[in-house]
């Protein structure tokens, strides 16, 4: 596509069409319903008997199907329609955006899309890319509408059978070519974050509000922006799962009422971001206290072994708080986000008596979730304002493999601190391992935590004594990394496992705190085991 084709393009015409063919959709329906009630029910329950009372039957069956079929075909057209109209409009308007640009700084722009040799790399590269994106779309929105006229043509749009259980109701399948617009999923969050710094200010409203379900978990793009589309995700979600009554689907709605209260009763010190939400798996919820993108500090607490989305909004909310509230009095100079991440599917709390819970034993939820953890603090370094922050990465329990994986992947945790607390080993030998200095990685371990004495029965067979289920115990001398101080806990009870992240846990939350703030000097240690 041409430079003035797409300028002067009226993508916004899509739409309208779009909502005739919904209209007439409409009055399709109508009209089947009328033909259900008035002729076809009239004509079965006449006591009409015999060969020719079938036929009729069957002919007449045949027209409602018909009918059923054109408006389905009709709604699927509407809906291509609709986002195609979408993708193009988003081109248009990066198009737009950086031919003012180039007007702007006197950059003369030719027919084809090339700026003359005073434009920068930057903005050739938006016009290109504007140009390549519509090209996209228009090409895969051709492809679909002549698909629609084919079946039109050889009849196949009157015989529509994908859709159950209510033949009034058929779905309705159609490409979102909106979404094949954003940059693929693979995409590095700095590009993502550059994508998104290309677009209007009225466009990145537009489509947070129109499309929000392609903006809220989206890493790379502005925590506000995100918390926005979050938010009215979330209201969906408090709708679609009221009535479904399946155990699952109830803990999910808890979850999501949870997250919702915790957003109702915050206040704006600091202000409370709603970074994620999703119903993936056992549901997905991500909340900041304080803003990620301004923040000089930033800390991101991964729960572990039981974690449920309600706890989001409730106990793990409240630790994510702790550690703001520990990080801000250890430095108010500097503003701080305190982030719960709950990315990831932890395996369920033994006490569920679930087969699942023996996942426990392995790694692979943790493996999953450290190339999520990843991402997502990939993401905070591309949309973060100013100067970078200081970051750190604090993992609880069955969390702190996930942060001590995430560490050992090829992109590592984007982390300057990583903070290991009640944790079971991070599948690491040794505190090098995990992609920052050995200085810079630091343990919690309360002497009754029984969790962070949890064996290796291969290596205690060997006589190796340091070694716990997943790897060197991170609080030994031999691991390499700094231990911090913290209560011992109560003695033969499993709570001194809980209590590192509020005001139970001795020297330990003030000790985050001091990390958090990027204060490792004044952090009291602990001798190692």
């Amino acid at each position: 596509m041409d430079l003035a084709t797409l300028r002067d393009a009226r993508p916004n015409a899509l739409p309208d069409a779009a909502e005739a063919c919904e209209q007439l959709a409409g009055a399709l329906r109508d009209q089947a319903e009328e033909w259900r009630s008035a002729v076809l029910c009239r004509t079965v329950n006449s006591g009409w008997q015999g060969a020719a009372a079938e036929s009729c039957r069957t002919t007449l069956e045949s027209a409602e199907h018909q009918l059923l079929s054109a408006r389905a075909e009709l709604l699927t057209l509407a809906a291509t329609l609709q986002s195609g109209g979408e993708a193009l409009r988003l081109a248009q308007a990066r198009l737009t955006d950086a031919l003012a640009e180039a007007a702007a700084t006197g950059v003369a722009v030719d027919g084809e899309g090339h700026p003359d040799a005073a434009a920068d790399d930057d903005l050739a590269s938006r016009v290109s890319g504007a140009l390549i994106d519509a090209d996209t779309a228009d090409r895969a929105l051709a492809e679909q509408l002549a698909a629609h006229t084919r079946a039109a043509a050889d009849g196949t749009a009157l015989d529509y059978r994908g859709y159950a259980p209510d033949p009034l109701s058929p779905a309705v399948a159609a490409p979102d070519l909106l979404a094949a617009a954003f940059p693929p999923a693979t995409t590095a969050p700095t590009e993502v974050a550059a994508w998104w710094r290309s677009l209007p200010a009225d466009e990145q409203q537009h489509l947070i509000t129109t499309r929000p379900d392609l903006i809220g978990n989206r890493d790379g793009l502005p925590a506000t922006a995100r918390d926005q589309a979050n938010r009215l995700t979330l209201a969906r979600y408090l709708t679609t799962y009221a009535d479904r009554p399946t155990p699952a689907d109830r803990t999910k709605l808890a979850g999501f009422q949870a997250i919702q209260a915790r957003l109702d009763r915050s206040g704006t010190t600091p202000p409370v971001l709603l970074l994620g939400v999703s119903d993936q798996g056992q549901g997905r919820g991500i909340l900041s206290f304080g803003n990620p993108d301004t923040a000089t500090n930033v800390s991101a607490y991964v729960p572990g072994l039981g974690t449920e989305l309600g706890n989001v909004g409730g106990k793990d909310g409240d630790r994510a708080f702790n550690v703001w509230k520990a990080a801000n009095k250890a430095d108010p100079t500097r503003g701080t986000a305190s982030i719960v991440w709950l990315g990831y599917d932890p395996p369920p709390g033994l006490d569920k008596l679930d087969p699942a819970s023996l996942e426990v034993m392995d790694d692979q939820r943790a493996k999953a979730g450290a190339v999520s953890y990843s991402t997502f603090m990939a993401g905070l370094r591309a949309s973060h304002e100013g100067s970078p922050a200081h970051m750190t990465a604090l993992g609880h329990s069955y969390g702190s493999l996930t942060v001590g994986l995430s560490g050992q992947s090829p992109g590592g945790d984007h982390a300057d601190d990583m903070i290991l607390i009640g944790s079971p080993g991070t599948g690491a030998e040794h505190a090098s391992q995990l992609g920052i200095p050995t200085d810079h990685v630091w343990v919690g371990a309360a002497e009754n935590d029984p969790v962070t004495y949890t064996p290796d029965p291969v290596g205690n067979l060997t006589g190796n004594l340091e070694e716990r289920w997943f790897g060197r115990d991170p609080a030994s001398a031999d691991f390499g990394a700094r231990r911090f101080d913290v209560a011992d806990g109560p003695a033969h009870s499993f709570s001194a496992h809980s209590n590192y992240l509020d005001s139970s846990g001795g020297n330990s939350l003030t000790n985050i705190g001091q990390i958090v703030s990027g204060h490792a000097d004044r952090v009291k240690t602990q001798p190692y085991r």
